[in-house]
């Protein structure tokens, strides 16, 4: 298991931190009021501004190409489901009854939430990062992938987006209480495995069971090569990350461009920033979404960190004090930490 330090916050606390005053950790037009201007000398670029200023002229490899994915066909995300949508509102009884069953039994909310979280929401996040479907536009994220990076768009290279961005969140996992870290890992790739199987049948057009099998067998093998070389990158230096993201995301081909792999280095690192100032609750509860590519990670000061932290201690206190909190918005998780 790998150790982690940990502070605390949230991405809808760092949004708060938009006074130029204080500093910013993310530096974007969608966050700041104020613009930056290219010759501050602190101003970083953002992994899309770094790829994007590569010399090679590297082209897109298969690019041409498009997915083989029938548009009629197209299934739409597992988590899509109507009950476990944020917005989704049970009928008063059926609440009702719910929160007397949880009551009653005295249910872990901490460990049912891990499947509409892990392996709904945070499955949903890392699919759609390079999720592309012929004839339709690309996300932002998806452009960075294929666009900038000039990687093939194939359902193969979709899968080494989806676990680059799983181990991503499978860090954080870890330093949670391992009882609840674990069971999170476990219905993340538990939806993956039940997503792709579905994929090969209704959209890349597999007819056999047997062929399915082997295709599940070898995603299975590259995602537990994928983590272990990322997890080795991730205790060492960025030289050894960059050499497990060539292998996997870029497929260890030889006119690989360093540039490139600078800027993925940068994405990662970016997202583990981000993710390390969340409190276990708060990562729990969904409260992360991955940093665009175009947007810049800063550094928090001392004194913001301690801002966020007060905010985030102030804001579970007063819902675990609040008297009418529902029993299935309860958790024992550490907001403090």
């Amino acid at each position: 298991m790998l150790n982690y330090t940990l502070a605390t916050g949230s991405r809808s606390t760092l949004r708060a931190l938009r006074n130029p005053k204080n500093g910013l950790l993310l530096k974007n037009a969608s966050f700041s009021t104020k613009s930056v201007k290219s010759n501050e000398p602190d101003k970083f670029e953002s992994p899309e501004e770094l790829a994007s200023k590569s010399h090679l002229k590297t082209q897109p490899i298969d690019f041409p190409n498009k997915a083989p994915v029938n548009p009629k066909k197209k299934r739409p995300l597992l988590s899509d489901s109507k009950y476990e949508s944020k917005l989704y509102q049970l009928p008063k009884w059926k609440e009702a009854l719910g929160e007397i069953v949880i009551r009653s039994f005295n249910l872990d909310m901490d460990k049912v939430r891990s499947g509409p979280v892990a392996g709904s929401y945070y499955y949903a996040l890392c699919k759609e990062q390079g999720l592309q479907f012929e004839n339709e536009p690309l996300s932002t994220t998806a452009k960075f992938f294929y666009h900038d990076l000039k990687l093939p768009r194939t359902f193969s290279q979709w899968f080494q987006i989806t676990i680059l961005h799983e181990w991503i969140l499978f860090v954080r996992m870890r330093a949670m209480p391992f009882k609840y870290g674990k069971n999170y890992q476990q219905k993340l790739v538990d939806r993956t495995f039940t997503d792709i199987e579905l994929r090969l049948f209704d959209e890349m057009n597999v007819n056999s069971s047997r062929i399915a099998d082997q295709y599940l067998k070898d995603f299975n093998s590259q995602l537990r090569g994928a983590v272990f070389a990322y997890d080795e990158g991730f205790v060492t230096d960025d030289s050894t990350l960059a050499a497990a993201i060539w292998r996997n995301l870029f497929g260890g081909r030889k006119n690989v461009d360093m540039v490139h792999l600078e800027a993925m280095v940068r994405y990662v690192r970016s997202q583990l920033y981000v993710l390390s100032k969340m409190s276990d609750r708060e990562f729990a509860m969904g409260g992360f979404k991955f940093v665009s590519p175009d947007e810049t990670v800063y550094r928090l000061s001392s004194q913001q960190e301690s801002d966020m932290k007060k905010a985030v201690i102030e804001k579970y206190e007063a819902m675990d004090n609040n008297p009418d909190l529902l029993p299935s918005d309860r958790s024992k998780l550490s907001y403090e930490n």
